[in-house]
């Protein structure tokens, strides 16, 4: 009877702490997620690698204009993305005096893409055609940042039907190419370290790899040839072709390519304020404090930075993880959580190979971490943890990276020998001559295996979804502008006011957000994809064929997002 009793006051704590645990959860997600968190002075805290060292226009801030015909609200490759396209189709149109403002709270993509966004990226078949909002290309290797394709294949299935579900599918394939496309065409395909390598799923319980290989099996049977590029390796196989700790269970790999984000999305940038000096004002350093509705003295948005307003017809989120500050409805719809990231080097026994690879380790325990290794320097290894690898609910509705959790650091920073085996990893390796950070002299990076550790803040849509397109004003919470016969406008040389014509779609909010930790999968043509429907050319930019519905903002959609749905589909899995 004692011990019954024991045993009962053990449930009703358990679950009082997961009421507890529900109520910090539900308060956590009401809340604002306030705007990017300023470095400390001495920046040594949960610096980022991946901005190191920070490009030469880091700290640009241009002059706000009185008057902007577009307000970009985020610097990471969304906002990057959208104002490339903004910019390309105005001056295509002969729209010359356009004015695109893009404000960052902090330097230039110091959000997501500039801290946690993953770095490998997996591919499609090796010859593919898609439709995209260009020329059709042929492509090789098309493909997207380490993307659930077999993984969540037969979800969508289900609940988007099978055409809808291709396009998710073939939209996150196009990707790779894509941004291969884009850094060809900046030239920064060098800069931003493109390269091919294989992306290895590694399975570490055979209950997982089992139900992951029937993910596989379905994926290839429904669509052979999007899926031709994958293999299984059973666990010997897999021990012995990528040199992998002895109790893998096994590995499904393929084709792949990796990008460095960071040099990427700045290495644009720069190109934008040289070739549009006068069109493309980015501010960094400048958040956006609040965004008022038209009033009596302006038919526009008033929006309002730390270093200035502005008066706009348009107002494009791409903040992602911090969206809901500025959009307060969008709260519980995208919801911001605390991602932590490392680079390590390499074990001396580690062979060389391990760069062609990128790795997404799936143990026991749950969860998954992923892996890729820089081409230069110290070879890097790049680890990663996912967010349900954290620990209680300190990580969800937490905005502030300028720190890490260092439970999620601990087991970063001792689980690459267990993944690798010990005998694969050897001995540790010694720091580089020369190891003190260029930008800070006197700050160098930690001297052991673990040489910096940091976090990043994603954004968790809580349909799995994206969300890209128009805001509803039940969405945004503030009212539209009118539209006017004068803004948008294009003005010819020589031409009078009574000349101007419009141009692009009705003044109103826009969004694309909410990748849940796969922006390189969806941000980049969601972003273009936006400024196609902001300059009204989803017709000319063949939207419908290669733009997913599903990703689009509803008033429906918007009122039908619930928690719970997430929480249901997460169980569900």
């Amino acid at each position: 009877m004692g011990n019954a009793i024991s045993l009962l006051r053990l449930a009703l704590a358990d679950f009082m702490e997961t009421l507890r645990g529900y109520q910090v959860l539900k308060d956590s997600l009401q809340r604002s997620p306030g705007l990017p968190v300023v470095d400390d002075p001495t920046g040594t805290t949960s610096r980022s690698f991946w901005m190191h060292p920070p490009s030469p226009i880091a700290k640009h801030c241009s002059e706000i204009p009185d008057y902007a015909d577009f307000v970009i609200i985020g610097s990471g490759i969304t906002g990057t993305s959208v104002a490339r396209r903004l910019l390309q189709g105005c001056r295509a149109a002969g729209w010359d005096s356009v004015r695109v403002l893009m404000l960052e709270a902090r330097d230039a993509c110091s959000g997501a893409t500039g801290r946690y966004v993953r770095h490998s990226i997996c591919a499609g078949p090796s010859l593919w055609e898609v439709t995209l909002p260009h020329p059709p290309i042929r492509y090789r290797n098309g493909g997207h940042i380490s993307p659930p394709l077999y993984h969540d294949w037969a979800a969508l299935q289900k609940q988007y039907g099978d055409v809808s579900a291709q396009k998710l599918i073939k939209f996150r394939l196009a990707h790779l190419q894509e941004l291969q496309r884009v850094a060809e065409e900046e030239g920064i395909l060098d800069k931003s370290q493109w390269r091919a390598v294989d992306l290895v799923d590694v399975y570490y319980d055979k209950r997982s790899f089992d139900k992951a290989k029937e993910k596989l099996s379905k994926y290839q049977r429904d669509l052979p040839f999007e899926a031709s590029h994958h293999r299984v390796y059973e666990a010997a196989e897999a021990i012995e072709t990528f040199h992998l700790a002895d109790d893998v269970a096994g590995c499904i790999a393929g084709g792949a390519g990796a990008i460095h984000p960071y040099k990427f999305v700045t290495g644009i940038l720069s190109s934008l304020l040289k070739r549009y000096p006068d069109n493309f004002f980015l501010c960094t350093n400048t958040p956006c404090v609040s965004i008022s509705s038209p009033s009596a003295s302006t038919s526009y948005y008033t929006v309002t930075a730390t270093k200035g307003k502005t008066h706009t017809p348009h107002v494009i989120h791409a903040t992602n993880g911090w969206c809901a500050h500025l959009l307060e409805p969008m709260r519980a719809k995208i919801v911001p959580i605390r991602g932590n990231m490392s680079a390590q080097r390499p074990g001396q026994s580690l062979l060389p190979t391990t760069v062609s690879h990128a790795y997404v380790f799936y143990p026991s325990s749950g969860g998954f971490d992923y892996l890729t290794q820089l081409p230069n320097g110290e070879r890097e290894l790049m680890l990663g943890a996912t967010f349900a690898q954290s620990t209680g609910y300190g990580e969800v509705g937490n905005t502030d990276d300028r720190v890490y959790n260092k439970s999620i650091a601990a087991r970063l920073g001792g689980v690459l020998p267990r993944y690798f085996g010990e005998k694969n990893w050897g001995a540790e390796a010694q720091p580089a001559d020369g190891d003190d950070d260029d930008e800070n002299p006197g700050i160098g990076w930690d001297q052991g295996r673990t040489k910096a550790i940091w976090s990043g803040i994603l954004g968790i849509s809580v349909d799995l979804m994206p969300w890209v397109g128009r805001l509803p004003t039940a969405a945004s919470g503030r009212p539209e502008p009118p539209v006017i016969p004068s803004s948008p406008r294009v003005l010819g040389v020589g031409a009078k006011r009574e000349d101007e014509v419009s141009f692009g779609a009705a003044p109103g909010e826009w969004i694309a957000a909410g990748y849940t930790g796969e922006g390189m999968v969806h941000a980049w043509l969601s972003g273009k994809a936006l400024a196609g429907m902001i300059l009204g050319t989803e017709k000319e930019d063949k939207l419908a064929e290669w733009f997913p519905e599903a990703l689009r903002v509803t008033h429906a959609r918007w009122r039908k997002a619930k928690l719970e749905a997430l929480a249901a589909s997460v169980s569900g899995e």
